[in-house]
């Protein structure tokens, strides 16, 4: 029996390996349609970064409550992860419980802290269930968590919750196998919080507890292997990506916007500022970014890193002051491009000429006329992701292939062009107003 429990295993951790290999695969290759990208500020200020942004959560704690509650729930999945090593050796060489004759009374100690952290993951899972369905939080609810996204948040958050109950389950039953001296089941010691599922299950026979204990280790070990999996296809991918997204984050000062090198080299080259061995300038295929695959993969990695937790649109003041731009629809939408793309792609379909396009059939041009390039999003994202990057690449496309920019904004455009200042007035005349400071008036 031992033996057929270690096949179905081998054979489902398989299945589930070579599923999450082809979707890392998948991301990876949606990603890389991005344009170069070369990271700024050095590596040890971008590995500080990391290390407090992404594994310390600094930026969680602008908002105590859920921060607090989020830690227990990214601290429990690191720790949880150790028993699920031993799951997995259990699983792959018939053993129960590996570890426990070789750590003796630590092992009681390790466990304890598991199901304390269990029971704050499950806790903390309830309360943010509570929060998006009861409370409804208003960020929670903008018109771009309509549907999927809303359903994959509190799936994970469900999933999360019967999959602490079956850990605390599993470890009652346990326990009482122990005291009954039944083979294979090592003692682990008292186990407090699994301890009060006991009298639920005490007048159980042997067999019952044994089937009960069973399939609860092997729901746990299935939901996990699925979560791995389905967890590429959400909003949840963040709990990985986070790390190499703050790492490879901009570090120049907010509010600065990066120029086109290849427009600054053509204006130095017509105006003679080259020097005399300096190639000639590159050649432009397109200013600005029409499609996802005109983004740098840095964007690309911000948008399969978003965590959907609506701070940037929260915060956003055109968002609250009522207009249609959402920074974290902006992510979405990206990321929701790239899938298609992918998808065609890999179905041998037309891919990037589908005859559609990130900017138009994903985001309008009054979503992203609307921003105010204020940087409000890049600051309150947890994650470092940069929103404005994407719409600042998609104004320069609509500004420089199609000249579409507001009427308003194209007056602007032409007195920088003509008159070198926003306003229409001769160069000459820019000084006129301290003609009065030479000359006060009584």
């Amino acid at each position: 029996m031992d033996y057929i429990q270690q096949i179905l295993f081998l054979i489902i951790a398989g299945v589930a390996g070579y599923l999450l290999f082809g979707r890392v695969v998948q991301i990876r290759s949606n990603i890389k349609m991005g344009k170069d990208f070369e990271p700024s500020g050095d590596k040890s200020t971008r590995f500080k970064n990391m290390v407090l942004v992404a594994f310390g959560q600094q930026k969680m704690f602008k908002k105590i409550i859920p921060a607090v509650l989020h830690l227990f729930v990214y601290v429990g999945f690191l720790v949880i992860n150790l028993e699920v090593l031993e799951f997995v050796i259990d699983g792959v060489a018939g053993t129960h419980r590996i570890f426990a004759p070789y750590l003796g009374s630590f092992y009681t100690v390790l466990m304890n802290i598991f199901e304390f952290l269990a029971v704050m993951v499950l806790i903390s899972c309830l309360v943010f269930l509570i929060r998006r369905n009861v409370l409804k939080i208003d960020r929670f609810k903008k018109i771009e968590m309509n549907g999927w996204p809303a359903l994959d948040a509190n799936l994970i958050l469900i999933t999360e919750v019967v999959l602490m109950f079956a850990i605390l389950k599993m470890n009652a039953a346990d326990q009482i196998l122990q005291s009954r001296g039944v083979a294979h089941y090592t003692d682990t010691g008292f186990l407090f919080f699994s301890a009060h599922f006991i009298p639920l299950m005490d007048n159980f026979s042997d067999g019952t507890l044994v089937f009960v204990e069973r399939a609860a280790w092997w729901f746990h070990i299935l939901g996990i292997l699925a979560f791995a999996v389905y967890v590429t296809y959400s909003k949840h991918l963040h709990i990985f990506l986070a790390f190499p997204n703050t790492y490879f984050a901009k570090l120049s000062v907010k509010g600065h916007a990066d120029n086109m090198d290849a427009v600054t080299n053509e204006v130095k080259s017509m105006l003679g500022m080259l020097p005399a061995d300096a190639a000639p300038p590159a050649e432009i295929s397109r200013f600005g970014a029409k499609d996802f695959n005109d983004l740098s993969w840095k964007n690309l990695m911000d948008a399969y890193t978003c965590t959907e937790c609506g701070r940037c649109t929260q915060q956003c003041p055109a968002n609250i002051t009522g207009k249609k731009l959402s920074p974290r629809k902006i992510m979405m939408d990206t990321r929701d491009r790239m899938e298609e793309v992918g998808k065609n792609i890999k179905a041998g379909n037309k891919g990037l000429d589908d005859g559609k396009s990130l900017l138009g059939d994903y985001i309008t041009k009054e979503e992203i006329n609307a921003c105010t390039s204020c940087n409000a999003c890049v600051e309150a994202c947890p994650v470092m992701i940069n929103p404005l990057d994407i719409i600042l690449e998609m104004r320069r496309y609509i500004a420089m292939e199609e000249s579409g920019s507001p009427q308003s904004w194209n007056v602007m455009f032409q007195n920088v062009e003509t008159s070198f200042s926003p306003w229409k007035f001769a160069p000459t005349d820019r000084f006129n107003w301290s003609e009065d400071l030479k000359n006060p008036k009584n």
